[in-house]
């Protein structure tokens, strides 16, 4: 039987609940309905009994019928919303303020007006020291209604007082609107573009965000406007190449987190965000020391964090296995590395469908890079199939659907997979000239494999010397340079040269930058 979305919905949420949230709902089911044969209990057990949907099981082990299924359905779905969030009020800001505003309005439609006002103006204290604005505008509104009715002048003065907040909350509503749109639009910019890749990049990044930019660096900005601020500017530096600035504004970042503690679990996903562009921003530095000293303070926080919710504990994920792999990767501890890939995977397994492509594409890619160094080329050039088949969009982080192609022709080398070597690298060519991304480097390495049957054995370690002397220059090009953030070419070709595993080369340079 073909399954539609229609039909997944409430069975997905019953697949995602925890056994406290299950046994909430059975507590709640029974008291509500009366009866603990209620249908829609039965057809709770039955899709909790189910690990793939199956109308034709749901209906042997609920006796509907079948053209009353969807009501069914239907109604146990708003009943499981209503339990889980009656169990998680208590953990939720946002969720605490709107039943005040629910009591509020209860206790106003029956003329209780001053307790009214009293529900609030508590829930309008609530918002605005968790700076949730938009709610506080809403509360705003409702208490001058509230006030309208009773004339006295503590009310007029109230809506008086009120007024000039309602304006001040909305002046902060629209500017963390607008840098949220920044921030959204340099991150959409990247995950098409990668870093600028040319003057015409940096020429259209520069002109049209900037000067937005600008509009906000002097300004006096609430903490919500300061993330989106810092945030925005993060994803600029990031795109520009400029990663010390960007290592700073992240660190403002999740400093700003660190003075308002409670903050953290308003704005998890802000925070954990800010912590993986600041281990981003270390790794791309190589400042290995600050880097584990931010990995260790992150895993002090993981049960709290992990704690919230489940989008929560993905977040966590996502940050925590990207710095460990980072982590490796400057050490040249692949084997470390490839120890930690069950792990992963078992983390990507849980949280499949929840997880973005992008997300996805960045751990299979991350992952290739750890085997390869490992010196596993088949396991690698599994992961790398991963990426290059796991959209059809060749736009969605094209940066990394080029390099895993580039590297899948080195790893086919180094696996002796290179029976087919001159296709292979026409289709990689053609990719790179269909995206727009052949650059020196590109250009080099293709070059250098073209000729690769060519080469007399003799010749072999004069040829990579060659290519080691012709790509070193680039690595501090300001454009080029951005192909060795992919890829450590020029590792891979000093341990050929050398005779001495890839990971012993990167140890030892790794030694040397961090000796005393």
């Amino acid at each position: 039987m073909q399954i539609t979305y229609k039909n997944k919905p409430v069975f997905e949420l019953v697949k995602s609940m925890t056994k406290a949230e299950k046994r909430n709902f059975k507590l709640y089911a029974t008291r509500l309905s009366g009866n603990q044969d209620a249908k829609f209990l039965m057809l709770f057990d039955a899709f909790d009994s189910l690990e793939e949907y199956d109308e034709a099981k749901v209906l042997k082990k609920c006796p509907v019928k079948k053209e009353q299924l969807p009501n069914m359905k239907a109604h146990l779905y708003k009943q499981l919303l209503t339990s889980i969030r009656l169990l998680d009020v208590q953990k939720n800001i946002d969720m605490q303020i709107r039943e005040n505003m629910d009591f509020a309005r209860i206790l106003f439609n029956k003329g209780h007006y001053r307790q009214s006002h009293k529900l609030l103006e508590k829930a309008k204290e609530l918002a605005l020291s968790n700076e949730l604005h938009t709610i506080a505008i809403q509360i705003i509104e409702f208490q001058k209604t509230v006030d309208s009715i009773q004339s006295n002048r503590s009310m007029v003065d109230n809506t008086e007082i009120n007024s000039k907040e309602a304006i001040d909350i909305c002046n902060k509503v629209i500017n963390t609107n607008e840098l949220s749109v920044i921030s959204t639009m340099l991150y959409g910019l990247y995950l098409k573009l990668g870093y600028v890749r040319s003057e015409k990049d940096i020429k259209l990044v520069t002109q049209y965000f900037k000067p937005k930019l600008d509009k906000y660096r002097s300004g006096n900005l609430s903490f919500t406007e300061n993330v989106y601020y810092f945030q925005s500017v993060v994803w600029y530096s990031y795109i520009m190449h400029d990663f010390l600035t960007c290592y700073k504004y992240a660190l403002k970042w999740v400093n700003l987190f660190d003075k308002h503690d409670y903050m953290k679990i308003v704005m998890y996903d802000n925070y954990l965000r800010g912590c993986l562009r600041m281990l981003d921003g270390l790794f791309l530095l190589r400042s290995h020391k600050r880097h584990a000293e931010v990995l260790k303070k992150l895993e002090t926080e993981k049960n709290s964090i992990c704690s919230i919710n489940e989008n929560a504990g993905m977040l966590f994920g996502v940050v925590y296995y990207y710095g460990r792999m980072n982590e490796y990767f400057m050490q040249g501890d692949f084997d470390k590395g490839v120890e930690l890939v069950d792990e992963i995977e078992s983390y990507l397994k849980r949280y499949e469908k929840y997880l973005s492509t992008h997300y996805k594409m960045l751990f299979y890619y991350k992952i290739a890079c750890m085997y390869f160094g490992n010196e596993q080329y088949r396991e690698c050039l599994q992961y790398l199939q991963k990426i290059i088949t796991s959209t059809r969009d060749p736009q969605v982080r094209r940066d990394l659907q080029c390099y895993a192609r580039i590297l899948s022709l080195i790893a086919s080398y180094e696996a002796g997979i290179d029976h087919n070597i001159d296709y292979q690298i026409k289709s990689v060519y053609s990719f790179l000239v269909k995206m727009n991304d052949m650059h020196e480097v590109q250009k080099e390495m293709i070059s250098f494999l073209k000729r690769l049957n060519t080469i007399y054995s003799s010749d072999f370690k004069q040829e990579l010397k060659n290519l080691y002397d012709r790509l070193l220059p680039y690595t501090s090009h300001p454009y080029e340079r951005r192909s060795f953030f992919y890829l450590d070419i020029t590792s891979w070709l000093e341990s050929k040269i050398k005779g001495i595993p890839v990971a012993e080369v990167i140890k030892r340079n790794f030694e040397k930058t961090n000796r005393g």
